[in-house]
């Protein structure tokens, strides 16, 4: 009964007007900042490296980490996986095609929360709820999307990330789904309950490390398979148009997974890089822009890549039709075990090992997603509260941090359709506050690029 009714608003979620917009947008905002993506690619790795103005607040990198982390989670290896297994090979093609035009969704969306930041205690704060607040004139909307992101990110996407670490140590060593949990919150709770500047610290250690440690990997095992890399590309492009007969049936479901997924993992539109962006110290607004549209690229064109080649090279997936039939049988064995998609690839390299390295993996990644999500919560409570003086706001705070410690646990035990249609849930929500927001607020970004452009010139 709990399945079908979130089946049912998932559906209603991710209709498909919010697929065409979020691919509207990005192309809107390429064409706007004259595809900035790609004529300031140097200047995006530059601004991760700006200094703070001032103490009240964090580093460009330190941002660009923490914003890495929440990206660089489950969706990088559990998601890829599932939107091979509903939609095939050409759903990667639609994640990088999302990634390309969500570059400059991610620009506008954290220079916009850079302009319209609040200072806080603890340091600058703000998002969507911020600008939508002060740049759409809409106090009661800029609540509705801080209550959706305690939700979304507190509860449905934490889940998930919870549930990717349970299973992968089940089938690597195994570890009972419960302990991994409450192993997993016990390690969460340590850094949460320092706050930001531990956070960040934390996640500008852990993050860098992990992403080179898998796509180092991921090359050795793509090595191994060098022979089948050309043919994986050329089954990438034609199924994405439904060119081949196995996936021609569900071309549909080939471009909502690949949206669904690569919104998932790279967050563009989603609202969360542009919360993450407020608390930077910078003194242009572009710059934290320009640093967040390059953390799309290194999730999405990076590591969700080096996942989708492993294991489309080796071979050790499934396509599942709309009714759950098997449409294509690569490793029927694995049948919708996604998580060991990626496992079983490594394994065709490295036997017997596979397993244990995407776990401990998975640990690192989702930890690190887990804790940025946190942060983007944390800011919500803090929107939601500084008006007020703060009256309330720690304790609202602890009780968060609770129930957030609380839904890892929860999600480590449940199965994993249901969570990943409640984290598709969070992500879409957030995506509709956010994409009509920033579509309307678009020329004060475009306006602080120029600024920024024009310092660098001079």
């Amino acid at each position: 009964m709990l399945e079908k009714i979130v089946s049912q608003i998932n559906g209603i979620v991710w209709n498909p007007v919010l697929v065409v917009l979020l691919i509207a947008a990005g192309l809107y905002f390429s064409f706007r900042t004259r595809l900035v993506q790609v004529r300031r690619f140097r200047l995006m790795i530059k601004s991760l490296f700006s200094e703070k103005e001032e103490r009240n607040g964090i580093t460009s990198f330190e941002a660009f980490c923490i914003a890495l982390s929440g990206r660089v989670g489950t969706g990088n290896i559990v998601g890829v996986a599932t939107a091979i297994a509903f939609g095939g090979p050409g759903a990667v093609f639609w994640m990088w095609v999302v990634a390309f035009f969500g570059a400059s969704t991610a620009f506008v969306e954290s220079t916009l929360a850079q302009i319209y930041k609040f200072p806080h205690h603890s340091g600058y704060r703000g998002g969507p709820f911020s600008f939508i607040e002060h740049g759409l004139g809409k106090r009661w909307l800029g609540i509705v999307f801080a209550a959706v992101t305690l939700l979304a990110c507190g509860v449905f996407l934490t889940t998930v990330q919870a549930n990717g670490v349970s299973s992968a140590m089940k089938n690597a060593f195994p570890v009972p789904p419960l302990a991994s949990g409450i192993s997993l919150a016990v390690i969460l709770g340590l850094v949460i309950f320092g706050g930001i500047k531990r956070i960040a610290r934390v996640a500008s250690l852990v993050t860098p490390f992990m992403a080179l440690g898998y796509i180092l990997m991921s090359l050795v095992v793509i090595g191994f398979h060098i022979q089948d890399v050309p043919g994986v590309f050329a089954s990438i492009i034609t199924n994405a148009f439904g060119i081949n007969p196995v996936c021609g049936g569900i071309i549909g479901s080939t471009i909502a997974m690949g949206v669904k997924r690569g919104i998932f993992s790279n967050e563009a539109g989603q609202g969360t890089g542009a919360i993450v962006s407020a608390a930077t110290d910078v003194h242009y607004p572009a710059q934290q822009g320009l640093a967040q549209a390059f953390s799309v690229y290194v999730d999405t064109l990076l590591v969700c890549t080096a996942t989708a080649l492993m294991i489309l090279c080796s071979g050790t997936y499934n396509i599942l039709g709309g009714n759950g039939e098997m449409l294509y049988a690569g490793a029927p064995e694995l049948a919708n075990n996604y998580v060991n998609y990626t496992q079983s690839a490594v394994d065709t390299v490295f036997r017997g090992f596979g397993s244990q390295f995407v776990s401990v993996a998975m640990v690192f990644f989702a930890f690190s997603t887990i804790m940025a999500y946190y942060f983007y919560a944390e800011s919500s409570i803090i929107y939601l509260f500084h008006k007020h003086e703060g009256k309330g706001e720690n304790i609202a705070i602890r009780i968060f941090q609770v129930l957030m410690l609380a839904s890892v646990v929860f999600g480590a035990v449940r199965e994993a359709d249901l969570i990943w249609q409640l984290g598709d849930i969070g992500v879409g929500l957030m995506a509709w506050f956010t994409v009509i927001s920033i579509l309307i607020l678009c020329p004060k970004a475009i306006k602080a690029l120029r600024e920024y452009e024009n310092f660098q010139k001079g």
